[in-house]
C-alpha cells in the first residue's frame, strides 16, 4: 500500500507542524482513495500542559473538514500531525483514536525542523499498525 501526496501538499504539511514546534500540530488529509489533494490544518485545540505530546481534533474540525471535502467532491482520507522531538512511529495513544480506513502521516520535527515523514494504517483489528510508502508525486 502506498499514499500518493503532491510535493507542495508535503511541503504545507511541514510548513504547519513547524509553526506549531514544540506542540504537536495536526490537520486532515483531504483527496480520492490513495491521494491527498490537500490538507486542512487545525489548531491543536488540547490544553495547554499536553500540546508538546498530544493533538485534539474537536467534532466541530471533523465536521468542518468532512464539509469541506464533500463541497470538493472527495473525501477526508487521513490525518497529519508531528511528533517533536521523537520518533515517528504510532504511539499507543495514537492508535487509541485511529480509525482503520484512514491513512496517519506523522512527521518527526526536531528543533522546530520536519525532518521526516512516515505514513500508517491501522489495522482492521485495532491491534497494530502497518507502514505505508509515501509516494511523492
Amino acid at each position: 500500500m502506498s499514499i500518493k501526496i503532491p510535493t507542495g501538499i508535503l511541503d504545507g504539511i511541514s510548513k504547519h507542524v513547524q509553526e506549531a514546534y514544540p506542540e504537536e500540530g495536526a490537520g486532515f488529509l483531504i483527496g480520492v482513495e490513495g491521494e491527498v489533494k490537500q490538507i486542512l490544518p487545525l489548531p491543536n485545540a488540547r490544553e495547554d500542559a499536553a500540546r508538546h505530546n498530544r493533538f485534539l481534533i474537536t467534532p466541530e474540525d471533523y465536521l468542518k473538514a468532512e464539509l469541506k471535502a464533500d463541497s470538493l467532491g472527495q473525501c477526508l482520507i487521513g490525518v497529519f500531525h508531528s511528533h517533536p522531538d521523537c520518533p515517528n512511529a504510532p504511539s499507543e495513544y495514537d492508535r487509541e483514536w485511529a480509525q482503520p480506513f484512514f491513512c496517519y502521516i506523522i512527521t518527526r520535527v526536531d528543533e522546530g525542523k520536519a525532518v521526516n515523514h512516515r505514513s500508517w494504517r491501522l489495522l482492521e483489528d485495532r491491534t497494530t499498525y502497518e507502514e505505508e510508502e509515501i509516494e511523492i508525486l
